[in-house]
């Protein structure tokens, strides 16, 4: 792990070295021969990081070991095995020190500095293909927002969608979700990443062996058995979840849900039938629409305000100044 802020490797730890191969072909595997990329997401809680690690650790039982990346720089470890980990490349620590941040906003920007060598990730998944692995599994942040909302984080989920069929998970705590109001707030966030990532989603209904998912399987399915579990509720709040559920009720016909257990590992097999079925998705309706953006980009030229043009400048500035510290710190580190 580099000692000073925005002290990054020359290059990331790259430790898949098995030549293991499936027992059989994986529909997820993408038309051009490529990886599916997984960015799995959610609310701090939702047990995300240990979604992913039953996930992996289910491939690994399948024969089909999956490349993993860690783009959380708080966690203080992972428990599952990661190809990548963005501690590696930022110290998070110090770059809250030095710049005097919060926690978030020294994620935030310890995810902005991994996003300008992001393109060694992105050479990684090229390189090692489908052959090695068929699935590339990105375990976020667990304070969703500033992954979701933030620049890196957009960075990042292009990146791949441009080269890779992309997915994204959104993992909710079925056992917190069990009130209606609580429930339509998760459904509201999972329905603005959807729009904000134009990528296949599927939701996951953690938990699940704490809590049966199916009601909110019910809740979604049926209004008016939502609208009678909201009418034991005669507050405010209730009254305007009750108007938003209309408005969501198209956004849940053609949402991919699944309950899953991190602990268990029940519904696995289901979840990656899922991801199965999102994929073929990726390829014949977001694909299409993506490459038509980017030759839309491509041919128009780019034109900066006055106020651009300075922030642009700026972040170069930034990011000199990072590298000439990083060479530093590695200069005294050896010397």
């Amino acid at each position: 792990m580099a000692e000073a802020s925005g002290g990054e490797s020359s290059s990331f730890a790259d430790p898949t070295t098995s030549n293991d191969k499936p027992d059989e072909a994986v529909n997820a595997e993408s038309q051009n021969g490529k990886p599916t990329c997984i960015l799995c997401l959610g609310m701090a809680g939702s047990g995300k990081t240990t979604f992913v690690q039953r996930l992996t650790a289910h491939l690994y039982a399948r024969k089909e070991k999956p490349y993993v990346v860690n783009l959380d720089p708080a966690v203080k470890e992972v428990p599952y095995p990661a190809n990548i980990d963005i501690r590696d490349s930022v110290n998070y620590k110090e770059v809250m020190k030095q710049y005097k941040l919060g926690p978030n906003g020294g994620i935030v920007t310890s995810l902005n500095l991994f996003a300008t060598r992001f393109d060694q990730v992105m050479n990684f998944l090229d390189k090692k293909g489908s052959s090695d692995f068929k699935f590339a599994i990105f375990d976020t942040p667990g304070q969703i927002e500033v992954f979701t909302w933030s620049a890196s984080g957009a960075i990042i989920t292009e990146a791949l969608a441009s080269s890779f069929a992309t997915i994204v998970v959104y993992i909710i705590d079925t056992a917190r979700s069990t009130s209606p109001v609580t429930f339509m707030s998760n459904m509201l966030y999972a329905c603005s990443i959807l729009y904000k990532t134009k990528l296949p989603f599927i939701v996951v209904l953690n938990k699940t062996d704490i809590v049966d998912h199916n009601f909110a399987v019910e809740w979604m399915q049926d209004f008016e058995v939502f609208e009678e579990a909201l009418s034991q509720d005669s507050t405010y709040m209730s009254s305007l979840t009750r108007s938003m559920s209309l408005v969501l009720d198209e956004f849940y016909q053609n949402l991919r849900t699944v309950g899953v257990s991190s602990m268990t590992g029940a519904g696995m097999d289901e979840f990656l039938k899922a991801v199965d079925d999102a994929v073929v998705e990726f390829e014949t309706q977001y694909k299409p629409d993506l490459d038509s953006e980017d030759e839309a980009e491509g041919g128009a030229e780019e034109e900066w305000d006055e106020e651009e043009m300075k922030e642009h400048e700026s972040f170069k500035r930034f990011l000199e100044n990072e590298k000439q510290k990083g060479q530093t710190a590695k200069k005294e580190e050896n010397g």
